[in-house]
């Protein structure tokens, strides 16, 4: 497997009672991308993510981080990677710098002379410096969320992987969260993010993949899903629509009616050679507008369902 992805798998698969949760994965993250995971619920985003981190044996294909095999490596790899998965968990009796403190004691790599600077650094650096002293049980799910967060950086990380970082947050977390994850990536980190806010991944991600029913369904950088130049579109207001979907049609474009504009996906040519040809044609154009296929308006003809596109 390639030594420039964080993470690759092929033909990853795992299997649960005769039905296949995760088939035939291939992923490839790129070494210091932040990658977005995306996918409805049930399409696989957490198994895929436990079989990664060694959680969950695959039952077919096979996966590797920072160039490691899993699980095999495991041991040797796992301490490089950070990781929240399926929300925090935390003893609701003990203060948030509590509760990571006794988590690091139990990593044997970590140095306990410096395990109180480490954990306020962490604390810090999700915005929970003010609550560090207070019981987690007195913590809101947005705090546990963020106080998981610093639990995967308590070491430095060379691969954070976060299963949806953002629930639970209000907007100002929210935007905590995206503003740390593009400083971890500055720093060199690979972040691999599963979330279903479209909004958040546009925000925050250089690459994406979409999962469906188990199977992965695209991946590539965002301009990629989205269909880059291929996928736009152009909006055409006239008084001559018959004429100018006749000029349309013979371009070889699909032209339809979206209110009082006629439509056309642009197929790859320059708008300007279709204004053009609609001149030379006669046509008279009032205005003429391009638009391109949203993230949005692609994940749902990939999956054939919805997704939440706020935070």
């Amino acid at each position: 497997m390639s030594a420039a992805s964080a993470i690759e798998t092929e033909g990853l698969g795992k299997r649960f009672r005769g039905h296949d949760a995760v088939r035939d994965v291939d992923l490839a993250v790129p070494t210091g991308s932040v990658y977005g995971f995306l996918g409805p619920n049930g399409s696989g985003k957490t198994t895929t993510i436990r079989m990664l981190l060694g959680l969950v044996n695959p039952t077919a294909g096979r996966a590797a981080l920072l160039g490691a095999p899993m699980p095999d490596r495991a041991a040797a790899v796992l301490p490089r990677v950070g990781a929240l998965v399926e929300g925090p968990g935390f003893a609701g009796y003990l203060s948030g710098a509590a509760n990571l403190a006794r988590l690091d004691s139990a990593d044997p790599l970590a140095e306990r002379r410096t395990r109180r600077r480490r954990v306020a650094d962490a604390l810090e650096r999700v915005g929970l410096s003010a609550a560090a002293s207070k019981p987690v049980k007195a913590y809101s799910l947005g705090m546990k969320q963020r106080l998981g967060i610093a639990n995967a950086l308590l070491r430095p990380r060379e691969l954070l992987v976060l299963d949806e970082p953002t629930n639970g947050l209000d907007p100002q977390g929210t935007r905590e969260v995206r503003t740390l994850v593009r400083s971890l990536a500055d720093e060199g980190t690979t972040v691999f993010v599963s979330s279903h806010l479209l909004a958040e991944i546009e925000q925050m991600c250089t690459h994406a993949a979409v999962m469906r029913s188990g199977r992965l369904v695209a991946q590539g950088t965002l301009d990629q899903l989205r269909g880059a130049a291929g996928d736009d579109r152009v909006h055409l207001r006239t008084p001559d629509d018959q004429a100018a979907i006749a000029v349309l049609a013979r371009l070889g474009l699909e032209p339809g009616r979206s209110g009082a504009e006629v439509v056309a996906p642009l197929g790859g040519r320059a708008v300007e050679e279709v204004v053009a040809a609609l001149v030379a044609a006669g046509v008279r154009v009032r205005g003429v507008e391009t638009a391109r296929a949203s993230l949005e308006d692609r994940f749902v003809a990939l999956t054939g369902e919805g997704f939440d596109v706020g935070s």
